[in-house]
């Protein structure tokens, strides 16, 4: 196996206890073994993303949101969210990312990244906090957060393109898992995957976060100067929300695959905005939600 990014995951002490199952009712139980050992954990770190915009006559650093993730492509993490936001339309508008210096300035402190922007954003520097639980929180409401979509005017992806073959979907979760290789050595961490229509990964990233996940596979885009992501399938490998129904409607996804469940409010924007969705997605079958006009059979 490759080796692992840095600080994704750590070793930790644990008991194992195995119980052995009883041969036969007259048998006395067995009392279970415990062993001591060690094994990896994905590592769970906060993120604050922070928003410089004093080259655009704005404000110097300002916190804008703090993301739990596993440290690894934060450039590619912040890009996506900004980008999922609508705060940076591509990588034109962002500067240099940088993390922050600590007391010692001869260390990093790798929890606090600073963005440039080249270019204000159309939310005012203000209201940017305000803006992003307004728009991603939890708690909102399907209502308001359908609604807030609505106002953004974002384009519907092309109706019946690409055209997607159900067994190239049938062969996504495979292809998910094989490239999973945190997941591999941890058990605990998401994977979204972007793929081409003939069902060939493009790009693939892990995360603790469902939604940090999808932010790091559109952000490697975004950085490379690609935004508009019309020729790509979205696959995750948990359920699909509407948090990732979001992510992928700004990024032009048309079809979004998930190997769980949709949400109600997920199959809501789907069905609204043109959106395919898949769910349950096996090597054998799957459900189509919204826009079956895009799979062939």
């Amino acid at each position: 196996m490759p080796p692992l990014p840095p600080r994704s995951a750590r070793k930790v002490a644990l008991h194992e206890v195995r119980v052995a199952a009883a041969a036969a009712a007259a048998v006395p139980a067995v009392a279970p073994a415990v062993a001591r050992r060690r094994d990896l954990v994905a590592v769970e770190e906060p993120l604050e993303i922070r928003l410089d915009l004093s080259g655009v006559n704005g404000p110097a650093a300002q916190s804008l949101c703090v993301t739990m993730r596993t440290p690894g492509e934060d450039f590619a993490l912040a890009a996506g969210f900004l980008f999922a936001e609508g705060l940076v339309r591509g990588r034109d508008d962002l500067g240099r990312m940088t993390f922050c210096v600590g007391p010692d300035t001869s260390q990093q402190e790798y929890n606090r990244l600073t963005v440039e922007l080249r270019r204000v954003p159309e939310v005012p520097p203000e209201n940017l906090i305000r803006h992003f639980f307004a728009t991603s929180a939890c708690g909102v409401c399907g209502k308001a957060a359908l609604d807030g979509l609505r106002l953004r005017r974002l384009p519907a992806p092309p109706p019946g393109s690409p055209r997607v073959s159900a067994r190239a979907l049938c062969g996504a979760p495979a292809l998910l898992r094989a490239g999973q290789d945190l997941f591999a050595r941890t058990g605990g961490l998401h994977a979204a995957a972007l793929f081409d229509p003939a069902g060939a990964i493009v790009a693939l990233a892990e995360d603790v976060g469902r939604h940090n996940a999808v932010d790091k596979v559109v952000g490697t885009q975004v950085l490379a100067g690609c935004t508009s992501l019309s020729d790509r399938l979205l696959v995750v490998s948990g359920r699909s929300s509407f948090e990732i129904l979001q992510k992928a409607l700004v990024a032009g996804i048309p079809l979004v695959a998930a190997v769980g469940a949709p949400s109600s409010l997920a199959v809501d924007l789907a069905r609204e905005f043109g959106v395919t969705l898949v769910g349950f997605l096996r090597p054998d079958r799957f459900n189509i939600y919204a826009g079956a006009d895009r799979i062939d059979s």
